[in-house]
């Protein structure tokens, strides 16, 4: 995932609304969302190159949800994959916190990354750059790839975006959030941030939703989630055109 925007407990009906675009190469081979065969209780896409995962849910209401942190001087020859641990939530029993004290003490083995993990009670937020495990309180989040809330256009415009349409009708959520994820456009020069990429790669990166020869929102995600309930769509684009993979769950 390269942007992730929630609502945690600010919804009559909905303790959590998540959405969120998964950006990647194009090339990359990748799974649809579906149980995962190894582990049926898990709900998640998976990537078929390290067999990890980028956001996911299971039956008994477990949610987690992971961004890169972007620093193209960070070396990553030899650290593990920042998938698995979406994944490692998703297969434990380990509350939030205690998952993220472990991976608070792991943080040297792995690239830099925003990680958001929920067992149905706690919400908790970590990344291996700023180092401080946060429990989060009721409000409107966004995290692309710096830390969390930080400013970027995007961040904004989705914070905005997502404050907006849940105040709107229930029926309409869902193709309402998938629209904001699917703006693609660019933010001006004096509002882009300065991460070490080219300026033009910092004007690409810059949409809610990416498009480049190489590179690009490859799917979105929209997830609500009750005490008893989880309503998980996934929108997985092609060159010209869309699919939409929905799934409930009746937590157990």
């Amino acid at each position: 995932m390269c942007l992730i925007l929630f609502a945690y407990r600010v919804h009559p009906e909905y303790r959590l609304i998540v959405a969120a675009n998964r950006d990647e190469f194009y090339g990359r081979p990748t799974a649809l969302a579906y149980y995962w065969e190894d582990h049926p209780n898990i709900l998640a896409g998976r990537d078929l190159e390290k067999m990890g995962t980028w956001m996911g849910v299971t039956t008994s209401g477990r949610f987690a949800a992971l961004t890169n942190y972007r620093d193209p001087k960070e070396t990553v020859e030899g650290k593990r994959s920042r998938g698995e641990m979406v994944a490692g939530f998703l297969q434990g029993r380990d509350t939030p916190f205690e998952y993220m004290k472990k991976a608070a003490a792991d943080a040297n083995n792995y690239p830099g990354y925003n990680l958001l993990a929920d067992d149905g009670e706690n919400l908790y937020y970590y990344s291996n750059i700023e180092n401080e495990i946060k429990k989060l309180s009721p409000g409107i989040y966004g995290v692309s790839n710096h830390l969390l809330n930080t400013e970027w256009p995007k961040v904004k415009r989705g914070k905005e975006g997502l404050a907006a349409i849940i105040k709107g009708k229930n029926e309409e959520l869902s193709s309402d959030l998938f629209k904001l994820l699917q703006n693609a456009d660019q933010a001006p020069d004096e509002f882009l941030p300065n991460t070490g990429v080219p300026i033009e790669w910092e004007r690409m990166l810059s949409p809610l939703f990416i498009q480049s020869e190489g590179y690009g929102t490859r799917s979105s995600t929209v997830l609500f989630m009750k005490d008893d309930k989880i309503d998980f769509i996934e929108r997985v684009y092609s060159v010209d055109s869309f699919s939409n993979n929905r799934f409930e769950i009746k937590i157990s």
